[in-house]
Order: C-alpha cells, then structure tokens, then sequence
C-alpha cells in the first residue's frame, strides 16, 4: 500500500443504492478516481456477502484500486482480498496480522492517541480517525476534535485517514492537521453523479494536502 492509495478512500453502502446494483455505483466511484475501495456490508447474509465480494474485487482489480474488507476477516482471506479493516470492538489488530499475514493491508479505526500508537504496534498500516465531522453513518461515534486529530496524526508513522461527515465542502478545515487523505461514505454513494462526486472530492483533498 502506498500513502497516496489514502487520498480518497470510499466505504460502500446500500442504504443509498435505490434500487440499484452496489457494484455498479463502485465502478462509478471507481470511474471518479477513488484510491482505495471498502465494502462494508453489516446486514448481508454470508452467501451474498461472498458473492459480491468477489465482483467488487474484480471491479477493484480492473482499476487497480486496493479492496478492502470491513470486519470479516475470514472473507478477507478466504476471497484474497487486499486487505481488512478492523475496528476497536472487532478483532485485536494483533491476531488480525497473524491470520493474514505480513503482506494485506491492515487498517484500524482510532480514536485516541493511545488506541492510535497500540495500532501501530500491532501491525496496522494505516488508521482511520474519526469521527472528524457530525455524521449519520455510525449512531455510536463522537467528533472529535481538530486538535486530537493532529496529535493522533503525529503520535505515528503511518498513515491517517480522516472518516466521519466528510464532504467536499468541508475538507479544507482539516488542512494541516497530518491527514493523508479522506475516508467517505454518503459523499459519494449518495451523490446523484458519483463519478464527478468522486472528482471534485480528490481535488479538494489534493487541494488541502497542498496548503
């Protein structure tokens, strides 16, 4: 994984498909320009899961974009995706590593310095840190504060992805605090043009890691 795979990270959802296939708005995300594709899936049952899986990471390959799994590890490494995402009530980030090996890619979501550093040290390769705006994606998450943020992005060495209420209109008031690109949900999957979506939010990303 390279840092830059960070700068627009999408994570799937179907509350927003209306009908439609996910695959098809992950190819239009994918079209815009996102680097890194999670499918996040919390309600599927694991036939369907695995079945679609399988066509997202097809998707992913065509584009060479990295696929993730959110949570279920064993799907990760039973489809040979490219990597897992874990949060802090899922898996421990160190038994994570031992089943996937030295070469998947392992986020973390963090919230704190100290969950940030023990992350690190177990494995992770980057961390999600969040929620960085109010969001309606996770009923359970809190804001955190700008000033948190940057002392979680300068507490590590590796990268830090930005979630939670990211949209393009705001991006910019996260300059300068060390993030290395932004995680997104609802800004792209509901967008009614996700391909532009996903466009105008790598420029505004691209235009905050400038300044």
């Amino acid at each position: 994984m390279n840092k830059s795979d960070l700068l627009l990270y999408g994570i799937t959802d179907r509350y927003w498909l209306n009908g439609r296939r996910l695959a098809d708005d992950v190819e239009l995300a994918l079209k815009g320009g996102t680097t890194m594709l999670q499918l996040r899936e919390k309600n599927l049952d694991d036939e369907s899961f695995y079945k679609e899986a399988l066509e997202i990471k097809e998707l992913c390959k065509k584009y060479n974009v990295p696929f993730i799994i959110n949570d279920n590890v064993e799907l990760a490494k039973k489809i040979d995706a490219d990597g897992i995402h874990v949060g802090q009530s899922d898996m421990a980030a160190q038994d994570v590593r031992a089943i996937i090996g030295p070469d998947k890619i392992l986020g973390v979501s963090t919230h704190t310095v100290e969950e940030a550093i023990l992350a690190e040290k177990m494995g992770a390769d980057y961390l999600g840190v969040g929620a960085v705006f109010p969001t309606g994606s996770k009923e359970d998450c809190w804001v955190l504060t700008h000033e948190l943020c940057k002392e979680i992005c300068n507490a590590v060495k590796i990268p830090v992805v930005a979630i939670g209420g990211v949209k393009k209109e705001n991006i910019k008031e996260l300059k300068g605090l060390g993030f290395a690109g932004m995680s997104v949900i609802s800004a792209i999957f509901a967008a009614e043009n996700i391909t532009e979506a996903c466009k105008d939010l790598i420029a505004e990303t691209k235009e905050m890691l400038s300044c």
